[in-house]
């Protein structure tokens, strides 16, 4: 019976243990405590019935009833919790909505095995003492504690295992470094941004590539690990342009990004509040930026937007050269006018400073603010010797990014996908595209979040926002929510018109439901920031 007791456990310790890692991946390993303040705003969601239980089943054993029945009792009791916790979390990560699942890299798998060292000495030690029926229990209830403590024994391996990955890091990061230093005629780009970096990114790789061999970061990987592994990984001696995305959390990574790679252009995209929690304050964001450009060697080049006010404010102290963009300030040195959405793309026409020739620019993308990101490209571009008339065939070439503003259809209605957003300016952003649209408009959204103490602020004029254009509304998550329906509230929005969900998959049914009753009608459903991995209600 006590190897039962053993191997369900063990079970629950497998399920457990997948979860606990993968939060801290997704929170990067606990950079800037972020694993440790998700710990803190899930703490409640880890009280669980089976520590409680099993704590009342051994209270009554050695209080009660220590006879030979009741420990045979008392062994079926814990096997059933235990079996009963296994199946719990089974069903929980199976339904789970994941952006990205678990990547099992050479660190987690060492992390798995400090795991398996940290866990199978009391395992051992309940092995040995097997016949001893009170020492049995004790072992028992002990290691019950240690399962109910189990994102804090991940922690713990993590911090074992940080001399390890310390050393190769800097194994791989000399390697990156050997071979950046070994290619003299490779063009580096650097792009950072609050917001539109991954799409940035991809739009100046698809520009670039009509002429040269441009290699951008894949998908997000923009931190120091995820850039090392793309020069180690990916670069080769026919890359003409390595394209970096670069994130921050904090002041000072972009810095310290820009000291390994050392880029000579950089890209700036709109600066806003994204990660205002991690930076402490709208300083901090903009100097945090800032480093990019003001990395960049005299001979550089440095491409800003004119119509954000957190950059034409900003007091630059590089020399270098600067190329200014815009729609509404037409005094900037590349500027897009006439533009004009449609659920098919955007035109517009591009103008350049001591130019008055308008050139024509179509492409698949959606909504003013991948305007912005095509003109730093079209601006670059021009830098690197491509002709408008090969930047106008690139244009029309871009890929739409997927999860962001990524029009598709989902069985008999059109989603725009825009799940990887979780800013003021791209909520808002996507919802003047979703008013764009003909027929019946819907927004799903659990909201956003990392917004500091500017969250439910930010999210209740989001709230208004959506009341202007939505036919239906779908909020993901009953308390989350609540900034939203104030907003909602303040534009007297029909409340019969708004469903709540705490599973984003129920919104889909819904989608169904209202283009069945309104056959002769497209309908247009935003799903802006699905649920992060990391969230929960």
């Amino acid at each position: 019976m006590f190897y039962l007791i053993i191997l369900s456990m063990i079970l629950l310790l497998f399920f457990k243990s997948k979860k606990s890692l993968h939060m801290l991946q997704q929170n990067l390993y606990n950079e800037n405590n972020r694993y440790i303040k998700w710990i803190g705003k899930n703490a409640l969601s880890f009280i669980n019935i089976e520590l409680f239980a099993i704590f009342m089943t051994l209270m009554g054993y050695f209080v009660f009833f220590d006879t030979e029945k009741y420990t045979r009792l008392a062994q079926i009791l814990i096997i059933i919790i235990y079996l009963i916790s296994v199946s719990i979390w089974y069903n929980k990560l199976k339904k789970e909505q994941k952006k990205k699942p678990l990547v099992v890299t050479k660190r987690v798998e060492r992390l798995i095995i400090t795991l398996i060292i940290l866990h199978i000495l009391p395992i051992v030690f309940l092995i040995l003492n097997i016949k001893n029926t009170k020492t049995s229990f004790i072992i028992i209830f002990a290691y019950t504690i240690i399962l109910y403590l189990n994102n804090f024994i991940i922690y713990l391996a993590k911090i074992i295992n940080t001399p390890v990955e310390k050393c190769v890091a800097r194994h791989f990061e000399n390697m990156a470094q050997k071979k950046l230093r070994s290619m003299t005629d490779l063009k580096i780009v650097g792009i950072t941004g609050s917001y539109g970096k991954t799409s940035s990114k991809n739009i100046l790789a698809d520009i670039l590539n009509v002429k040269y061999n441009a290699l951008p970061t894949p998908k997000n990987f923009n931190t120091h690990n995820g850039l090392l592994i793309t020069i180690n990984n990916n670069l080769d001696k026919f890359t003409d342009i390595f394209i970096a995305e670069m994130g921050a959390y904090v002041k000072g990574d972009i810095q310290d990004l820009c000291d390994m790679i050392h880029p000579k252009y950089g890209i700036l995209t709109k600066i806003g509040t994204a990660h205002l929690e991690s930076f402490g304050s709208e300083k901090n964001i903009i100097e945090g930026k800032f480093e990019l450009i003001e990395s960049l060697p005299s001979d550089g080049i440095g491409v800003l937007n004119r119509d954000d006010e957190k950059q034409v404010s900003y007091k630059l102290k590089n020399n270098c050269k600067i190329i200014w963009i815009g729609i509404e300030n037409k005094d900037v040195d590349v500027y897009a006018t006439n533009i004009e959405c449609s659920n098919i793309g955007t035109k517009f026409d591009v103008l350049f400073k001591g130019d008055k020739t308008r050139y024509p620019f179509e492409c698949k993308l959606l909504g003013d603010h991948n305007v912005y990101n095509i003109l730093a490209s079209i601006a670059l571009g021009r830098e690197f010797g491509i002709e408008i008339k090969d930047l106008q065939k690139s244009v029309r070439k871009v890929k739409p990014v997927e999860h962001r503003l990524e029009l598709k259809t989902i069985g008999n209605f059109y989603m725009i996908d825009d799940a990887y957003n979780s800013n003021p300016i791209g909520a808002k952003n996507a919802i003047e595209v979703l008013g764009m649209m003909p027929g019946i408009k819907i927004v799903v959204t659990p909201g956003m979040i990392e917004l500091a103490e500017k969250e439910e602020e930010l999210n209740e004029k989001f709230g208004e926002q959506i009341a202007e254009v939505a036919d239906y509304v779908v909020l993901i998550g009953e308390k989350k929510t609540e900034p939203i329906k104030k907003g909602l509230k303040n534009k007297k929005y029909n409340f019969d018109n708004v469903v709540i969900y705490n599973d984003v998959t129920k919104a889909y049914n819904f989608i169904n439901g209202i283009k069945n009753e309104n056959r002769d009608s497209e309908v247009y459903a935003l799903f802006e920031n699905d649920l992060p991995d990391t969230y929960n209600e």
